[in-house]
Formats: structure tokens, C-alpha cells, sequence
């Protein structure tokens, strides 16, 4: 550990570990409690300012009461675009209902009952907070007979995704005259020997100089490891520090090493999950790109096939909704050989694939007229070990596709992809090994194309254990440690396996909020329950 000798001091009432959409919340929240001097700090120099929140597509989930309650948040939607839009309300019921089902119900039912309940004032904060929200017509609708559908529960986005929530919690701290100090991680943390209350932090700038800063209260928002190949390793398991990393290369844990090791903080959550994607194969391994960003993300799977470099299919890339399943799919794709698979579609799916994502500037789409010359293809220049089984397996599931419509002939084959409409390859005459449980259609029409995607990795659910009334963090002995706050990543328990898609950033708006106003409410003179429990 750093020894106490720094080369400079300085004081504030609350101190904001991390720069992403949990800690300028924290931040601004704080100041907006009445923390007078607030100051926050990042490891990431300012060029790389926003950490994981700015390549996000800044999708928010959110309990709404319909159209009328999201229409007052957003600038993108007139009058008349408002008459042919279809969205039903998401309720607390549905909210905690997905988190539930995604999580197979291992998540912390009282931190998520808080999120969910708080989502919506939440949102309606940042809005006021000069947040730009829009409704997420690229990403979570479909034009179906001249109608506007939104689909899996979620509606808002922020203009210009991840970078304009960044560019707007930049300019909402400035107003709330929050101090920022980037290329400056934290190295210690000291606490008051008699309560136990937070002292101190010893940080280090990129020069090697060291800065003890005394504050009142602090927050911890720094992110999780999901940019440490060894603790990818280590937690996640083997083969996972060759993830991509899809987002900033600073989110590298020790700042849930140093709360572990000088305070005690519990751990909680699943420290073997993640949130991982399928993820353009020619994207830098190491980190995010600051101008491609999200468009990396390979979403598109739904509306046709994925095939290993074995030629086989290996998940059910119609089990639900897309946002209920983007989460887990990376994981899947990484165990397979090479760490790598071919996202492939005929001339309808095509038309339906978003231009941000797979656009020819973008990405590298390998076109072919047959489905036998885009096996020939991909086994001679992008690592397909069997083009006769891809040719093989593509004829399986087509057969399988028309055996189960010729079993329910009766049934309406309008296409909807904002529905889940039970077009399947299962029936009484084929049954493949490995389903598609909706959206299968035959791939059969050219011209085909495929894509080559690895693993993403975006975030860690691995992290410590937070009080939900306050995001106070918890010792191992269970108690509250007094002046210490946790918001965003580093809060564990919320996720486990999968997550139900935008609930990351609401998560860490909701508890970044709370954290920022009960660290003020110690920096203004409000005594910390735990303080007062060991006065």
C-alpha cells in the first residue's frame, strides 16, 4: 500500500471516485443536497472522459405510464409521429417481473424493488438536468403497417447515445459547480480509527505525484474489471481475457481491490458474470473505439442465424426479445472454438438489419449469391473449418423452418419482429438439437451475407454489497461504513447470467442519485446512522 506522504493536500465536502453516467450523477446530486465543493476524479485522462457510460447506445429502462408520460422527455418526436406510435406502459410489475426472469430470480429483491420503483423519477431528474432523451425508434421499434412498435420493455435513449449523456452530465456538473480531475486514480483509502468513518484518499496523478485528499463523504462509482484480462481470468474464467473489450480500457478494479482491502467492503453479486455481446471480430481487442463506439455491437442476430467455425448453430437466437438476450450471447460465442462465429441472413433479413450496426463502412460483410458460395468463401479467407457442414446445417434448418409451417398452416405468417410470434423450427416431423423459437424464417432468397463476430465484453456483475435506502456500502460484518457510498458498476447483486437491456445505466442513475445526496446530507452535518451506531 501507498505510504502517507503525499506532495500535496487538499479538502472537500464530497469526493466522487469514477467519471461515468453513476458518478456525475453522484456528483451532481451531491451538489444539488447542498454539498458545497464537491470534487470528482477519474484515472482516464479527459480525452478519455465518460468511462463505460460513453459507449453505451444510452438506452434507459424505465417504468412509464404509456406514450403521454415519455412524450413530455424527449425531442424527437412531433405531433403527428406521436398519433402512429404504439407503446404500452411498462409498469413495476413488468420492471421487476424481466429482472427476475432474466436473473432466473437470483437478484437482491430489495435493490432491485429501489431501482425499479425509483426508475421513473429517476429519469424525469435527468431530464431536468438537461439529460436529452429521445424515443429509441433505431433501436427498440419497428415500422410494422405504417406504425411505429415498440418492443422488450423499453423506450428512451439519449441523443447521440453514450456520448451526448456524457456531453450532458459535463455540462449539468459545471452548472452545479462540481470540480472534475481527470488522470488521477485512487491508491488508498484511510478512515477515522475511533468510527470508522471515512478520512481520506490518497490518489496519484499521471506524473507519479501523490494527492491526499480529505473529504467528508465519498462515493465510489469507478466501474468494474471487465478491462483487466487477468481478472477476467481469475473471475470470469478461462479463455475470458481474450474478450474484447468493448468500452474504456480504464475500468480495471482496483478501486474494488483497494474498498475490499482498506474498509472491509462485502462483496456480493455474481463475480463469474457479465454483460457480454456479440461483437465485430475486426474491433480493437484492448479497448473501445471513441468514434465507432456502439456500432461494434452486432444486434442482428434475430433475424437470421449463427453458425460457429464448425458450421454448426449453437444458441436459439430466437429464445426472446433481443434486449432479454444481447446480454448473454457474447458469452456463448467465446466458448466456442476460436472464440469466433458467423451472424448470416438472406435478402429479407438483410432489410431489416440496423444501418449503425452493419452498415459497409462499418463493418466487413462478406456477400455471397448461394448459401454454397458463402461457405466456399468464408472457409477460404475467414476461418471456417467445414463449409460443407455450414452448407449442411443451413439445409437442416430450412427444412425444419418448413416442416413446422406446413404443421401450422392455420396460423397467420405475417411478419413482426416486435412480437415474439412462435415461428419455429420445432414440430412433430423435425426437431433440431439446438431451436429457433421465433422469427424463423428460411434462409433462401440471396443475396446472403454473414458476419464475423467474438465476445464484447462490457461489464462485470461482480461487486460490493450496498445498503438499497442508501447505497451506503456494507463491511463483512454487515454494517454500514460510515461516509461511504457505491453507485454504478460497482454495485453487485442487481445482475446475474444476464441483464434486462438499459437497466445499467438506470441503475447506476438511481443509486448514483441516492449516493450523491446522502453522501451531502454527511458533508452538511446530517450525522451517518452508522457513525451514530458506534458513538
Amino acid at each position: 500500500m501507498a505510504q502517507l506522504n503525499p506532495n500535496s493536500q487538499i479538502t472537500c465536502d464530497v469526493l466522487v471516485l469514477g467519471g461515468g453516467n453513476a458518478g456525475f450523477c453522484a456528483a451532481i446530486s451531491a451538489a444539488q443536497s447542498g454539498a458545497r465543493n464537491v470534487l470528482l476524479i477519474d484515472k482516464c485522462p479527459k480525452d478519455w472522459a465518460g468511462g463505460n457510460s460513453y459507449f453505451t447506445a444510452g438506452a434507459f429502462r424505465t417504468v412509464h405510464h404509456g406514450i403521454s408520460d415519455v412524450l413530455p422527455l424527449v425531442n424527437n418526436v412531433s405531433s403527428s409521429l406521436s398519433d402512429k406510435i404504439d407503446l404500452s406502459p411498462y409498469t413495476n410489475q413488468d420492471f421487476l417481473g424481466d429482472l427476475s426472469r432474466i436473473t432466473t430470480g437470483r437478484y437482491d429483491k430489495e435493490l432491485g424493488k429501489v431501482l425499479v420503483e425509483e426508475s421513473n423519477e429517476t429519469v424525469k431528474w435527468l431530464s431536468g438536468n438537461g439529460v436529452r432523451f429521445q424515443l429509441s425508434f433505431n433501436r427498440q421499434a419497428y415500422e410494422i403497417g405504417g406504425r411505429w412498435k415498440f418492443w422488450g420493455g423499453m423506450c428512451l435513449k439519449t441523443e447521440e447515445g453514450g456520448k451526448g449523456l456524457i456531453e450532458d452530465h459535463q455540462r449539468a456538473a459545471k452548472r452545479a459547480g462540481v470540480k472534475v480531475l481527470y488522470s488521477t486514480a485512487a491508491k488508498q483509502i484511510f478512515s477515522d480509527p475511533k468510527t470508522g468513518a471515512f478520512k481520506s484518499l490518497l490518489a496519484e496523478d499521471k506524473d507519479g505525484k501523490t494527492l491526499l485528499i480529505n473529504a467528508k463523504a465519498v462515493v465510489l462509482a469507478a466501474g468494474g474489471f471487465e478491462s483487466n484480462p487477468r481478472m477476467r481470468s481469475q473471475y470470469l474464467g478461462p479463455g475470458w481475457d481474450l474478450a474484447y473489450v468493448r468500452g474504456t480500457p480504464y475500468n480495471t478494479g482496483e478501486c474494488l481491490e483497494m474498498a475490499i482491502r482498506d474498509i472491509s467492503a462485502k462483496q456480493a453479486g455474481q463475480w463469474s458474470g457479465c454483460h457480454s455481446v456479440a461483437w465485430d471480430a475486426n474491433a480493437p481487442a484492448n479497448t473501445g473505439d471513441r468514434e465507432i463506439s456502439n456500432e461494434f455491437t452486432k444486434s442482428g442476430y434475430p433475424l437470421g442465424i449463427t453458425l460457429n467455425t464448425q458450421g454448426e448453430r449453437f444458441f436459439d437466437e430466437g429464445s426472446d426479445i433481443r434486449n432479454y438476450t444481447y446480454a448473454k450471447f457474447g458469452r456463448a460465442i467465446l466458448a466456442q472454438p476460436q472464440g469466433l462465429a458467423f451472424q448470416i441472413w438472406d435478402s429479407h433479413g438483410i432489410a431489416w438489419l440496423r444501418e449503425e450496426e452493419y452498415r459497409p463502412e462499418i463493418v466487413e460483410r462478406v456477400n455471397a449469391s448461394s448459401i454454397e458460395e458463402l461457405a466456399q468463401i468464408l472457409g477460404k479467407s475467414y476461418g471456417l473449418a467445414s463449409p460443407d457442414n455450414f452448407v449442411r446445417t443451413v439445409k437442416e434448418y430450412n427444412e425444419a423452418v418448413y416442416a413446422h409451417r406446413q404443421e401450422n398452416a392455420n396460423r397467420s405468417l405475417t411478419w413482426d419482429p416486435a412480437v415474439k410470434d412462435g415461428l419455429s423450427t420445432q414440430s412433430s416431423k423435425a426437431q433440431l438439437k439446438v431451436p429457433k423459437s421465433n422469427w424463423a424464417l428460411p434462409l433462401e432468397k440471396g443475396p446472403f451475407m454473414a458476419v464475423r463476430v467474438g465476445c464484447g465484453v462490457t461489464f462485470t456483475f461482480g461487486g460490493l454489497a450496498v445498503d438499497p435506502q442508501t447505497a451506503g456500502i456494507l463491511s463483512s460484518s454487515g454494517k454500514k461504513v460510515p461516509g461511504v457510498f457505491c453507485a454504478g458498476e460497482m454495485v453487485g447483486g442487481l445482475f446475474y447470467e444476464n441483464y434486462p437491456g438499459g437497466s445499467g445505466l438506470t441503475s447506476g442513475a438511481v443509486f448514483g442519485r441516492k449516493a450523491g445526496r446522502e453522501a451531502a446530507r454527511v458533508a452538511t452535518g446530517g450525522v451517518d446512522e452508522a457513525v451514530r451506531s458506534r458513538l
